[in-house]
C-alpha cells in the first residue's frame, strides 16, 4: 500500500512538471477606450482554440491569458485577433521552464514554434518570463531597438519568434 502511494505521487508530480512548460501569458493592449473595446477584444481571444480562460485587467489594459493544455499554441494568431478588434499589441509575455527546453545557438522550439533569444548570455534553468518583440508583438519603437530597422517578419508557415528576458 505504501508502495502504491509513492507511485502515485511520483506520477503527480511528473504530470505537474510536465505540464508547467507555458500555461499563461500576459497580453497588454493599446488603444482600448471603453469596456465595450475591452469586452470585444476578449471575446475575440477567448474564441482562439488553444485559450482557455483571459482575466482582464481594465485599469491595466492588460489580459491574463489562460492556455489549454495539450494543444498548439499560435502566438502569432494571437496578435491577429488584437489587431483584428482594431487595437495593437503593446506587449506580449509568456514564461518558459527551460528545465526541460533545448536551446542551441539561442535557438529553440517549443510548442511547433521557433525562438531565438536576444540577450541571452548564460544559460537558461527554471521559469523565464520571455517578452515577444518581432512586430504585431510589440511598438514599433522596442521592434527597432531588438532588431534594428528592417526587421525580419514571420513567415507564415514556420514563424521564429524573437524573444527577450
Amino acid at each position: 500500500m505504501k508502495t502504491l502511494r509513492i507511485f502515485i505521487i511520483a506520477i503527480l508530480a511528473t504530470v505537474s512538471v510536465a505540464k508547467a512548460q507555458t500555461t499563461k501569458a500576459e497580453l497588454q493592449v493599446s488603444g482600448l477606450t471603453c469596456s465595450l473595446c475591452a469586452k470585444t477584444t476578449e471575446k475575440s481571444l477567448k474564441a482562439l482554440p488553444f485559450v482557455s480562460e483571459i482575466k482582464p485587467d481594465l485599469i491595466r489594459n492588460v489580459y491574463t491569458i489562460t492556455f489549454k493544455d495539450g494543444m498548439p499554441l499560435d502566438f502569432s494568431q494571437i496578435s491577429k485577433k488584437v489587431k483584428d478588434s482594431g487595437f495593437s499589441v503593446s506587449y506580449f509575455k509568456t514564461t518558459l521552464n527551460f528545465d526541460d527546453i533545448k536551446v542551441a545557438d539561442n535557438t529553440f522550439t517549443y510548442a511547433g514554434n521557433t525562438f531565438k533569444l536576444l540577450n541571452a548570455d548564460k544559460p537558461l534553468s527554471g521559469p523565464i518570463a520571455l517578452t515577444i518583440v518581432d512586430k504585431g508583438f510589440a511598438p514599433n519603437s522596442v521592434t527597432k531597438k531588438h532588431l534594428g530597422k528592417n526587421p525580419e517578419q514571420p513567415s507564415a508557415t514556420s514563424p521564429v519568434y524573437h524573444v527577450a528576458i
